[in-house]
């Protein structure tokens, strides 16, 4: 003897559990759907930037060194940026002590890369690490107006003229640029340099490095850069 009822009872709360698990199912995929990142359509290039190192020119209008910098950056997907940074670093000083006088004109060139660590990486604006491998090769004099000999008076001349030397080094990146007005940006930088090798002339070590800064000075540096984005 069968008992209809019970069975369809039974049906009726096997199909409301189906229908409930199948609901739960179709909610917890609709979520993971949304939890999942939409892939990044922005192109590989997305343009190019050249700009000036303001920093440096103010270094040379008020002190005795500093250099004229510009520079070209690549934008691959606003997050890696490429870059070449070409500059002609100058001294002209004088040592009040020795009376030494110091020059050196000679051109420097960086290239390396820095990378958006921004969240957005589309964001307007941008915070970036990076690295830089550096070179110079250059021409230094040293001369005075002249030496006195302490025995018998006479004054010799002091001058050693187009002393040769190599430098290597490398150059840890941190900074931000902001979009200011369509087009033009500011970009601040520090820097941590740190020398990989170098050659001097017999005469001793440079007072000052194109690109570097003087020699057994600070490690640290800085720029102040005009970008136009193009």
């Amino acid at each position: 003897m069968t008992h209809p009822k019970p069975i369809c009872s039974f049906t009726s709360r096997l199909l409301a559990i189906s229908l409930l698990l199948i609901a739960t199912l179709s909610a917890t995929a609709q979520q993971q759907k949304r939890m999942v990142a939409e892939p990044d359509t922005i192109p590989l290039f997305r343009g190019v930037a050249v700009s000036a190192d303001l920093a440096g020119i103010a270094q040379l209008a008020l002190s005795d060194y500093g250099q004229y910098e510009a520079a070209l950056r690549v934008n691959l997907r606003d997050k890696y940026f490429p870059v070449i940074e070409l500059g002609m670093g100058k001294a002209d000083a004088n040592d009040v002590a020795t009376n030494l006088t110091y020059k050196s004109t000679a051109p420097y060139g960086r290239i390396g890369m820095d990378f958006n660590v921004m969240k957005n990486k589309h964001d307007i604006n941008r915070v970036y690490v990076g690295g830089r491998y550096a070179f110079s090769s250059f021409d230094f004099d040293v001369s005075s107006p002249g030496i006195t000999d302490p025995v018998w008076g006479d004054v010799v001349e002091y001058a050693h003229e187009g002393n040769k030397a190599t430098w290597h080094w490398m150059e840890f990146v941190a900074g931000i640029d902001a979009k200011i007005w369509k087009m033009v940006r500011l970009g601040w930088s520090v820097r941590y340099k740190r020398r990989l090798s170098n050659k001097d002339p017999e005469i001793g070590k440079p007072w000052y490095v194109p690109g570097y800064g003087k020699e057994g000075g600070s490690r640290i540096g800085a720029s102040f850069n005009l970008i136009f984005e193009l």
